[in-house]
């Protein structure tokens, strides 16, 4: 003996806030109380011109001299208030009605009345009226109360610092406002800085301190404040435990760690801590989680760091257009927690050896018997595991064939390149513990045989012999979506000086294939990147670039090794493995189109570039699994033969909208549509203004 019962639900349009006025508030305008709630918004709107003719239509002849009477004043909250009610421009937002978000922005407006020194600010009361099917508009009143001032700051229960010393690196003095969120920040942590006073007491291993405002007397405008301490003994790490990196040594992680047994607590260390650990790229950095474990009887503290791993390794598939080489294809693999210590031990095969924090990288690129090239790199982070010490090899090979139009079986000539290079490299305590320095030395073999005049000569041979030196420096908060910190970079690339040490180097009489059998040349290289957070998801980014080829000489030029070629995506092409050239992106024009040829010598490409890039970028997905990020963008650039033709303002310019996508096995999948605003007939291709779309693949430098 039963009923069913059936539930029809009409869940209707969503509803969305046409309106937000207030009611009550004398020290600060609507407009300022709605940029205080930060998820509850209006529809976007812009009635200026409506209101204007509505106001010329409306308009009578007796009235018209109303507008030109110099009594009439217009104050400023006047003026607020009429933009206010006819523009709003966020259409970024959604303006759906959420009434979760809707009283936790109730609460957003008492914090912000908080903060401009009205202590008893309160909303008492607020409507919600209907204004058709999809519609509807909110009436907020608000009591601001009084607005008070500090008084007087009195220091309770501190010894290690004197009272003086805290009120100055409080930074809040007698007469200030009261603003509660300043005192909390400057109290407790000061996300921005870090110079609060519990990170002062924190940081020197006062993991037990304490400290609560107390109002101890509030008189007509006027608070006293007690700061009431307890400063406890410094606490000394015991032990470091690690939790959930299965597939990662511990010894990976623990040399990571500025936290160490034995040493004083640090929470200016810890940060560090989790900061280096999601650099390793490892482990998900959203979700570093350490928890110190404090034991107050014998002033000792474990740490627990929980960990989230997350695949390193990335899986290349791709193809393009390598101008006369055609179409080229790509395959690598890059294992970024390798491991040569466990190749033996079957335990370890996930489904490599891994855990050792080592890096391979193997690719391989081909379109048939015309253009194929191997190269492997091999890379250990702390060479003999004490220090640490970045050693790092790494071995290519190039075969670009010329063959017959008729029988392709048949090779007329060819231009093959072996290189091999060995590096060491270690991080630097001077000026900070950021820097690092990596030397290295690499050796290039050019071999020509009937394959026209790429080098300058139809047959021969060229020896490359180079010493590299790179500084850099970078303290970015993550390399999958940085939201703050910069990097910097300066390398130089040279070869022995060949025109200075043999006389006869570079005779008039001497062939070409002579003249470039030794290449000479020195290279200087300079990037630099900066992000800084935008409120709390959009991220600034602004990068610039500057590369100069030089030679030791004016007996030689630079030859056709190691230029610059500007425009497209950035993805090298064939010529990049062949003779060294550097590819830049440039989006908004073709690829690789600005390159100006050597009214002497006949080599295109230039021998000094800059290009300036500003992107504004904002989080899609911040996931382990896939991060997706939109960006929108403008840069300029260009590239010239000769450095007395240098003109940093006279560049190549663009600006436009992209997407990327990070895929843990694909590594970073971008695309941008870009309008490039300049033309130039001069260049042969010419450069031509217009609209790209670019695909790019892997983390660009440049």
């Amino acid at each position: 003996d039963g009923v069913s019962l059936n539930f029809v639900v009409d869940r209707r349009s969503k509803v969305k806030i046409n309106k937000i006025e207030f009611e009550g508030n004398e020290a600060a305008d609507d407009g300022r109380l709605k940029k205080a709630m930060r998820n509850t918004k209006e529809k976007p709107r812009f009635w200026l011109v409506n209101r204007l003719f509505e106001q010329v239509f409306n308009t009578r002849p007796n009235t018209i001299g109303a507008y030109f009477d110099s009594t009439y004043e217009v104050s400023n909250r006047d003026f607020k208030q009429f933009l206010n009610d006819n523009v709003k421009l966020n259409f970024l937002k959604g303006s759906k009605f959420i009434e979760a978000k809707y009283k936790e922005d109730k609460n957003s407006i008492v914090n912000f009345y908080n903060s401009k020194g009205y202590r008893d600010a309160e909303v008492v009361g607020d409507s919600i009226s209907k204004l058709n099917e999809d519609f509807i508009n909110l009436k907020i009143k608000v009591d601001e109360g009084s607005k008070y001032y500090i008084r007087n700051i009195d220091w309770v229960g501190n010894f290690k610092y004197t009272d003086e010393f805290l009120t100055e690196k409080l930074g809040i003095n007698k007469g200030d406002v009261y603003n509660k969120e300043k005192i909390d920040q400057r109290t407790q942590f000061d996300n921005e800085g870090g110079d609060d006073i519990m990170s002062l007491y924190q940081d020197d291993g006062y993991l037990f301190f304490n400290l609560d405002v107390v109002e101890v007397r509030a008189e007509n405008d006027s608070i006293d404040l007690e700061m009431r301490m307890f400063e406890g003994e410094q606490a000394t790490i015991k032990r470091i435990i690690l939790k959930g990196n299965d597939r990662t040594s511990d010894h990976v992680v623990l040399r990571e760690i500025r936290t160490l047994p034995g040493q004083k607590y640090s929470r200016r260390d810890l940060i560090r801590t989790i900061r280096e650990l999601g650099q390793l790229g490892y482990f998900d950095p959203e979700q570093i989680n350490p928890q110190p474990v404090p034991n107050i009887q014998d002033g000792t503290v474990d740490i627990i760091f929980t960990l989230v791993e997350k695949s390193s390794d990335q899986i290349q598939l791709s193809g393009g257009f390598g101008g006369p080489f055609g179409f080229v294809g790509t395959v690598g693999l890059s294992l970024n927690n390798f491991s040569v210590r466990n190749i033996g031990n079957w335990d370890k095969w996930r489904p490599y050896p891994s855990g050792d924090g080592q890096k391979l990288s193997i690719q391989v690129q081909s379109n048939g018997r015309r253009f194929r090239n191997y190269s492997v790199v091999f890379s250990e982070p702390w060479l003999g595991g004490r220090k640490p010490n970045n050693f790092t090899i790494s071995g290519n090979r190039t075969v670009n064939r010329s063959l017959d139009y008729y029988n392709e079986n048949e090779t007329l000539g060819f231009l093959k390149a072996t290189g091999f290079s060995i590096g060491l490299g270690r991080r630097l305590t001077w000026p900070d513990d950021y820097f690092q320095v990596q030397n290295s030395l690499r050796y290039q073999l050019y071999e020509v045989s009937n394959f026209g005049n790429t080098l300058g000569f139809s047959s021969g041979r060229s020896h490359s012999l180079t010493f590299n030196t790179t500084i850099s420096r970078s303290n970015i908060d993550q390399q999958t979506y940085p939201s703050y910190g910069s990097q910097f970079t300066l390398s130089v690339n040279a070869t022995p000086p060949w025109s200075l040490l043999e006389s006869d180097r570079y005779s008039p009489d001497m062939s070409e294939s002579e003249r470039y059998k030794k290449v000479e040349y020195h290279k200087w290289m300079l990037d630099y990147s900066m992000f800084i957070p935008l409120g709390p998801k959009f991220v600034f980014n602004a990068r610039a670039h500057l590369g100069f080829i030089g030679t030791y000489s004016n007996k030689t030029d630079s030859g056709p090794f190691e230029r610059f070629l500007l425009g497209g995506n950035g993805l090298n092409g064939a010529n990049n493995f062949i003779i060294g050239q550097d590819i830049i992106a440039l989006r908004g024009y073709d690829d690789n189109v600005i390159d100006p040829v050597d009214p002497v010598t006949g080599f295109r490409g230039g021998t000094v570039y800059n290009k300036f890039t500003a992107e504004l970028r904002y989080p899609i997905s911040k996931a382990a699994t896939s991060t997706i990020y939109v960006l929108a963008f403008g840069e300029a650039g260009n590239t010239w033969t000769d450095f007395a033709e240098y003109s940093p303002r006279n560049l190549f310019r663009s600006a436009g909208v992209g997407a990327r996508v990070f895929l843990p096995a694909f590594g970073l999948l971008g695309i941008d549509w870009a309008y490039g605003f300049d033309s130039d007939d001069s260049l042969s291709p010419a450069v031509v203004s217009g609209s790209q779309v670019h695909f790019t693949i892997g983390q660009q430098i440049r």
